[in-house]
């Protein structure tokens, strides 16, 4: 397939006041149009980093983003994001909510008409056509998240960015939430990039996990192909021996082979300190 978007080997260094900090290196990701892909990888591993980049709100260092051949400089309704928190203005509802991405987007492409049936259209899709006229603090948190995927894909994006968009929700509202981003995908065919910590949701949800190595200097691990019939049940899944084995490639990687880098890297710095130690002494 060919490539949607181009991630091309980028670094982000950010000023601090003690010098410059490497959040990102050599991050390099090539994605195709309609592929799944879960960042995953533990705090601080520069996961948010490379979403903001694909975003538009930060500038990598070196390196850049393509999408469609076009370098990514800014925020643009062809990228939309989910954040953990959905982000809705308090005293407009559901359907007013979504109005404004739609009034931003299609206001000279659409009549008033196409934008009122696009608008219930996107809220049917997430299963929230029955509360549009309800206002976010009459709902349910999940159902505040389902209306900021119809937000997001009321733009229709070519790539929906999405920050952990289920972390804050309990476990059976986030299953039925993934359920309906299948089902979503399925039908939409768009191209997702969705951070998590979830292994299990990473497994359900992808084409491709990409594990990203700890920070500082954080960079892709490992690359897992997800190799499962679509669409897929979580109930059937679960007694499945090669969902189980791709688990385990994760959180192999999250937990042993991280954990092993973190330990070197701790030897290394005491090394180091006593190396100095012993330097200092002599001088004295």
């Amino acid at each position: 397939m060919s490539t949607l978007l181009d991630i091309s080997k980028i670094d982000m260094v950010f000023p601090t006041p003690k010098g410059d900090f490497t959040a990102l290196k050599n991050v390099d990701l090539q994605i195709a149009k309609g592929e799944f892909i879960s960042l995953i990888g533990h705090s601080g591993c520069g996961k948010s980093t490379v979403l903001n980049i694909v975003a538009g709100l930060y500038q990598a260092t070196t390196g850049g983003v393509l999408l469609n051949g076009k370098e990514v400089r800014e925020p643009g309704p062809e990228r939309a994001v989910v954040f953990q928190n959905h982000s809705l203005l308090p005293w407009l509802t559901a359907y007013q909510n979504v109005e404004l991405a739609v009034q931003q987007v299609f206001k000279n492409k659409m009549t008033k008409t196409e934008r009122h049936d696009w608008i219930e259209h996107n809220l049917k899709l997430v299963h929230m056509d029955h509360a549009m006229h309800k206002r976010p603090d009459e709902i349910s948190g999940g159902m505040k998240q389902r209306v900021g995927i119809a937000r997001a894909l009321a733009m229709q994006p070519e790539v929906l960015l999405m920050d952990e968009p289920f972390g804050a929700l309990d476990a059976l509202t986030r299953a039925h939430m993934q359920d309906s981003l299948m089902e979503i995908q399925a039908e939409l065919n768009n191209t997702v990039i969705m951070i998590t910590h979830d292994v299990d949701e990473a497994v359900l949800l992808s084409d491709r996990i990409v594990m990203m190595t700890n920070g500082p200097a954080a960079t892709i691990g490992e690359i897992l192909e997800i190799d499962l019939e679509r669409p897929r049940n979580r109930v059937s899944l679960a007694q499945d021996a090669q969902y189980n084995q791709y688990r385990s490639s994760v959180l192999s990687f999250l937990y042993e082979k991280q954990r092993k880098v973190e330990v070197m890297a701790s030897s290394s710095k005491s090394e180091s300190a006593e190396k100095n130690n012993k330097e200092t002494l002599k001088q004295a």
